[in-house]
């Protein structure tokens, strides 16, 4: 049988920068930093002392491919609960410490695989960094230093006035300066704040000043739409330069939702295998067909198939043949047809009310094929069987 090769290349295939040179830091079964792929992270809103919910939250964002999760501790009874949490989830659990020092010993002893900290609003937390490297480094439990410009040191602003990239930078240097005197490495550093313009500077000065492996993140980034583009921005611009070895996509927006867009990010610069893709044209005076409409019911036909399969939905026959010809499944529209392309040929034309139909069931025998031949990078080709939706 002849193998059928898809169009896409295999990521990182052309990345955009050199990855910056960056220690690397084990953080559970995920390396971060170094030559490690950049990893995409979210975090619980469940309180974690309700261990089921949590659980299961996690569950769902591991389904949808977020490989380390964080979960929040400000209460004893959420630290009582990370040691049920961190053994029973799928993927590495980070606890984010606020406040009180005693908790960050209590998710090293709970066996989570890393621990944030946020040295701006952790009661004397300097005095403290002692102890935390010796707890650290002997249950091998990396570090996050987490500086947010919402709760910046406030020896920082009154030095800077506000949360300036200089004072984000100075604050994690310093504190990453305080556990290197006792002898603990095993860090990574984030500097967010809302600002993508502020953000991106910060870490641009501080990539240019340590090896630590770097969280990106743009802290509050405001609801779906307007946190998507905030974050899109700002990590492109990194990532585009080298840096970052994590992203977090912070959205007023259920975290299934972050795992979502900080992936696309990631596929779109070709730093993560791509799967399925939709290219559709934007819709001019020109289209024929209903492209909107098209896309969407494409889309909501192909949700679950993860093989990399670029697939053009066009409604017109300036741009459509043309990128329905380079695309592996596609379909250039008019005058009430379809002309469907698999791999650069005409296969078909039907009548614009089978073109749903026809793309799905052409998109599930080069999955299958793809499967048959080894061609899916090792990964489930569909999660289920693709809901069929044709108007």
């Amino acid at each position: 049988m002849t193998a059928i090769s898809l169009g896409l290349p295999e990521v990182p295939a052309r990345p955009v920068a050199a990855r910056r040179a960056s220690r690397r830091v084990q953080v559970g079964s995920v390396a971060v930093g170094g030559d490690a792929p950049v990893s995409v992270q979210s975090m619980t809103t469940t309180r974690t002392s309700d261990i089921g919910a949590t659980l299961q939250q996690i569950a769902e964002l591991t389904a949808s491919g977020c490989q380390i999760v964080r979960v929040a501790c400000p209460t004893q009874d959420d630290a009582d609960a990370l040691a049920t949490i961190a053994r029973k989830s799928q993927i590495p659990v980070i606890a984010d410490i606020h406040f009180q020092p005693k908790y960050v010993f209590a998710a090293i002893e709970a066996g989570c695989a890393a621990v944030r900290v946020n040295p701006g609003n952790i009661k004397q937390f300097d005095d403290k960094v002692r102890e935390i490297a010796g707890a650290a480094k002997e249950h091998g439990t990396p570090i996050r230093i987490g500086v947010n410009a919402g709760s910046l040191d406030r020896r920082l602003l009154q030095k800077y006035g506000k949360a300036t990239p200089e004072a984000l930078v100075e604050s994690a240097l310093w504190e990453a300066s305080l556990f290197e005197e006792h002898g603990f490495r095993d860090i990574k550093i984030s500097v967010k704040h809302n600002d993508p313009v502020v953000m991106i500077e910060a870490y641009r000065q501080l990539a240019a000043r340590c090896d630590y492996p770097l969280h990106l993140g743009v802290t509050e980034a405001g609801p779906a739409f307007q946190g998507t583009i905030k974050s899109a921005v700002a990590f492109g611009a990194l990532l585009s330069e080298g840096i970052g070895d994590t992203i977090r996509v912070s959205l007023s927006a259920p975290p299934v939702e972050e795992i979502k867009v900080g992936i696309q990010i990631l596929e779109s610069l070709n730093l993560r295998q791509r799967g399925l893709e939709i290219v559709s044209c934007p819709s001019c005076g020109r289209a024929q067909v209903d492209v909107y409409k098209l896309a969407e019911e494409v889309t909501a036909g192909l949700t679950g198939m993860e093989v990399p399969l670029r697939v053009a939905v066009m409604g017109c026959v300036v741009n459509g043949p043309g990128e329905a010809r380079e695309a592996d499944l596609g379909v250039a529209s008019g005058n009430g047809k379809g002309q469907i392309f698999v791999k650069g040929e005409v296969i078909k034309t039907v009548p614009e009310s089978k073109i749903v139909e026809t793309l799905i069931e052409e998109a599930m025998k080069l999955a299958e094929q793809m499967e048959t031949d080894g061609d899916a990078t090792g990964a489930p080709v569909v999660t289920g069987k693709p809901a069929v939706t044709v108007s």
